[in-house]
């Protein structure tokens, strides 16, 4: 299974990928360089390949800082009550060694949430490193990356999208006016727009039932309401940590290389990967402090 626009060719455009909404092909078409380092400056154009080397290779100057996080205290210390009190900080881990480019997430994702056309949650990147016959091949998977201090909330205008105290970066559908500065200003391309696509063609009663996602049951999708018109966005599926399960990546990952926990907890895995040598954040130089780790 292939999700859209997630394999790559050299001289692939972000323009090219299925799920781009023509007005956001016009935001960030960009020509990728043939063999080209791919680095480009900010957020905005360039394909997925294009994105996942500029990824990797920015986070490379960063891998070292996950293992200078200062350490969390002994159980009872002032820091650890203070976690307490905040309650669980969820993060995700993600170890490249692991997967092997399945897309199960992406495909569980869409399953899950019942995203619409155009607009997917969570994509598996895809690169070649090296030169002829030294060639390696990595997978990058790329959900929202939750992060600590996201820029998409600075320039939300309406205050609709905002960070909870779990450290999950959610919507107001409510609030939201369409307005898309928060796809402008992701770093890591991880928010859609929801332009009222549907399934229904393809489907029988696709548009009939909703993933309650924000937690919030909107009941059957209609035009012109919400979340047809918004930005859409990972969240983890919060929907299903409120029930007490695992985002649905996190279950379905064939490879395990997907792990999900309270990065507050000293004792729990994801703490314990984050201090990992192995342990980088993407674009951590841009001061933004994923939620999301990966394994080199």
């Amino acid at each position: 299974m292939t999700p859209q626009g997630s394999r790559l060719h050299e001289g692939d455009t972000l323009a090219g990928m299925p799920e781009c909404h023509p007005a956001r092909r016009a935001l960030f078409a960009r020509r990728v360089p043939r063999g080209g380092t791919g680095e480009r400056p900010g957020a905005g154009g360039g394909g997925p390949r294009h994105l996942a080397r500029a990824l990797l290779d920015r986070s490379g100057a960063a891998s070292h800082r996950v293992g200078r996080r200062p350490a969390l205290k002994e159980e009872g210390s002032p820091v650890n009550e203070t976690a307490a009190r905040r309650g669980p900080q969820w993060a995700m881990v993600i170890d490249l060694q692991k997967c092997i480019g399945c897309d199960t997430c992406t495909v569980s994702c869409k399953a899950e949430n019942r995203t619409p056309p155009g607009v997917t949650y969570n994509v598996v990147l895809e690169m070649e490193l090296g030169e002829y016959p030294n060639v390696g091949h990595v997978n990058v998977p790329r959900p929202c990356m939750q992060c600590d201090n996201p820029p998409c909330v600075a320039v939300c205008p309406v205050k609709a999208t905002y960070k909870r105290e779990d450290g999950i970066v959610v919507i107001d559908h409510d609030r939201c006016i369409g307005c898309r500065y928060c796809i402008a200003a992701c770093p890591y391309g991880a928010r859609y727009f929801d332009f009222g696509e549907s399934y229904a063609d393809e489907m029988q009663g696709a548009d009939e039932v909703q993933a309650p996602e924000f937690g919030v049951d909107r009941g059957p999708r209609r035009p012109g309401k919400a979340p047809v018109g918004t930005v859409r966005k990972c969240t983890f599926c919060l929907h299903r940590l409120q029930r007490g399960e695992e985002p649905a990546c996190v279950e379905t990952c064939t490879g395990d290389a997907r792990f999900f926990g309270d990065l507050s907890d000293p004792h729990s895995v994801v703490a314990r990967l984050a201090a990992s040598p192995r342990a980088f954040r993407l674009k951590e130089e841009l001061g933004t402090h994923p939620r999301v780790i990966y394994l080199r």
